[in-house]
């Protein structure tokens, strides 16, 4: 299991840092998991599944 930080996920998809805790807080993306105080981080195989469904969904 990897964790990804915060640039990581915004390099891997191309949100910004606002949008990707927006859609965390209504849902529509995975939420951080807190590794610290001050850090948190997002699970990689989490953000690779919320991708694929993205590109399935543009698919149909």
């Amino acid at each position: 299991m990897r964790i990804l930080k915060l640039p990581e996920v915004i390099a891997i998809t191309a949100l910004s840092r606002s949008s990707i805790y927006a859609k965390a807080k209504d849902g529509t993306f995975p939420m951080p998991v807190k590794l610290s105080e001050r850090s948190v981080g997002w699970l990689e195989h989490e953000i690779v599944e919320w991708l694929e469904k993205r590109v399935s969904e543009s698919r149909r």
